[in-house]
């Protein structure tokens, strides 16, 4: 049966909405260059599988329509501080039809101030000589936590960690930087893999914080020409911040990812500006990961 029109019959299973569970990550934050930078927070996180952001209850899967078009865009990192006293910025948001996971907060320098930059997960703290220390940027409700809190005392330094998307970012503690927040293990693909890890915090001459599960990056250490980390590609980690000489550049965040479940009765067409693939059949279900660009996708 279907349904008569000016172009032929249309089955009725073309108008019976398809259920599409998702894992939408942002990019991470970007972490500043020189002058006691804050670290990068992770990309958000939203998942309708195993666990998401925030520590929030898990997302709601969408009900959509074949051969219908719907937007997905994934977030790049955040561009990393790369001269004397350049911020970091915050990544991209990542978009999957009506749902926006939030950019990583980029690490701000001693410099400009030591208000650390919000996002999907907060950046770390930065320090300075002559403010003291800064609080970590806040995350974002259900998709990620805030940053950690520096340290600085007129001879030591160092940054708090990143917020990741499954915790916050470690305090900084005398010249040891701040942890960075752990990210947040999902299984959508078959398998549990981790993402939105927050940075670990750059240090003055003591020892930079741990990376956060999930792509995190690492923060440099002074006088030891150990540098700051990138996130991880397509897992939203946070990049690490610079620390107190002026060659001492941060790392760039990681990018984002979508990664879209659905019946394996169904086919996916990806569409031009997007990079992505479609698993074969597993256990009911099909899966499409898209790691880059701009466009949409529909399934028939």
């Amino acid at each position: 049966m279907g349904i008569r029109t000016p172009y032929g019959v249309l089955a009725l299973k073309n108008f019976t909405p398809i259920t599409v569970d998702y894992l939408v990550v942002a990019g991470g934050g970007g972490g500043g260059s020189y002058y006691y930078s804050g670290s990068g927070g992770g990309g958000g996180v939203r998942s309708t599988v195993t666990a998401t952001g925030g520590g929030g209850t898990l997302e709601t899967p969408l009900s959509l329509l074949r051969y219908t078009n719907y937007l997905v865009s994934v977030g790049a990192g955040g561009v990393a501080g790369t001269f004397d006293g350049m911020t970091g910025e915050n990544g991209i948001n990542s978009v999957f039809a009506n749902i926006v996971s939030i950019g990583g907060g980029g690490g701000r320098t001693g410099q400009n101030g030591l208000l650390a930059r919000t996002g999907g997960s907060g950046a770390g703290g930065s320090a300075s000589g002559t403010s003291g220390s800064g609080a970590g940027g806040a995350g974002t409700t259900n998709q990620g936590y805030a940053g950690g809190t520096a340290s600085g005392n007129g001879s030591s330094f160092a940054s708090g960690g990143g917020g990741g998307a499954g915790g916050v970012g470690g305090n900084a503690s005398g010249s040891t930087g701040g942890a960075g927040g752990s990210g947040v293990a999902i299984s959508i693909t078959g398998s549990s893999v981790t993402y939105g890890g927050g940075a670990g915090g750059q240090s003055y001459g003591g020892t930079r914080g741990a990376a956060g599960s999930g792509g995190g990056g690492q923060g440099a250490v002074d006088g030891t020409n150990t540098q700051a980390t990138a996130g991880t590609a397509n897992t939203g980690g946070g990049g690490g911040g610079g620390s107190h000489t002026s060659t001492s550049v941060g790392g760039a965040g990681g990018s984002g990812v979508v990664i879209l479940r659905y019946a394996d009765t169904l086919t996916i067409t990806i569409g031009s500006g997007l990079t992505g693939t479609e698993s074969s059949a597993s256990g009911g279900y099909k899966r499409a990961t898209i790691t880059a660009g701009t466009g949409n996708v529909s399934w028939s």
